[in-house]
């Protein structure tokens, strides 16, 4: 009955670009989300996330019960950013439809370039580089970018590009990200429907203004950070469900990410 439900709701999102909606029943499901833990990063000026004990053990009448409580900013580990975070009228946490957080997958592989690169800007010209291969991007997709950096995980100073905590650390922030001429690419030619990333951040890691957030919120277009590993999901085909906690004006909250590729 749940297969049947969540492929109706696919043949919904997808009848306007003409796409099969899979079966669920061929296919493979690949798991794009890091676990949460005390290990998961963390923006330098966020708290991190933490999980203590309320109960774990055998309990009087004889049976096992366990309960724990957690803490940790909106934006870390695999997350949702919403538009509201960089757009006072854009949708918050708990607005952001379904439509935009479900949908056919494109993912754009620029390892090649950020392995050489840690600041590499992702621009238009790499997407479409990546359609004269692959063809244009059309119906509306999610669109992720692989930049090769999920391997790093959850090695700080790989990643982040440094281990330091505060403000101190936000200047010493070393990754790839898009460009503005990359967002507004997508946000206004392609219209995308959400778009992620397997960095902290959509913007690269110099920018001060977070133009990138700014132009793709603008169309209220919500974004995906610290995606996990997307070697095995192919450039057209798979179809992604990203679904954030849902948090009543949040501005982001924790992703579980998911990818189904059929055969």
């Amino acid at each position: 009955m749940r297969a049947l439900i969540v492929s109706t709701a696919l043949m919904a999102l997808t009848a306007c670009t003409g796409a099969q909606a899979p079966t669920f029943e061929d296919g493979e499901w690949i798991d794009l989300t890091h676990s949460f833990d005390d290990r998961s990063l963390y923006w330098p000026t966020t708290a991190p996330f933490e999980l203590s004990t309320v109960s774990e053990g055998m309990t009087e009448q004889g049976y096992y019960y366990s309960a724990y409580a957690f803490q940790g900013s909106e934006h870390g580990g695999t997350h949702l950013d919403a538009p509201i975070h960089f757009q006072a009228e854009g949708q918050s946490a708990d607005e952001v439809p379904v439509q935009s957080l479900i949908g056919p997958a494109i993912v754009i592989d620029v390892s090649a370039k950020t392995d050489s690169n840690r600041n590499y800007g992702i621009s238009a010209d790499d997407i479409r580089a990546w359609e004269a291969e692959h063809g244009e991007i059309l119906g509306q997709p999610i669109v992720l970018f692989n930049t090769g950096s999920a391997k790093l995980w959850p090695d700080a100073e790989a990643y982040l590009g440094t281990t330091r905590r505060g403000p101190g650390g936000v200047a010493e922030l070393s990754f790839p990200g898009l460009t503005p001429d990359a967002a507004d690419f997508l946000a206004h030619e392609r219209k995308v429907r959400a778009v992620g990333i397997d960095t902290p951040s959509l913007d690269m890691a110099s920018s001060a203004a977070f133009l990138v957030h700014r132009i793709l919120f603008d169309r209220n277009i919500p974004g995906f950070e610290n995606v996990a590993d997307l070697s095995r999901v192919p450039p057209r085909g798979a179809y992604v469900f990203a679904l954030p906690m849902k948090i009543k004006g949040g501005s982001g909250g924790p992703l579980r990410i998911v990818a189904f590729v059929p055969n």
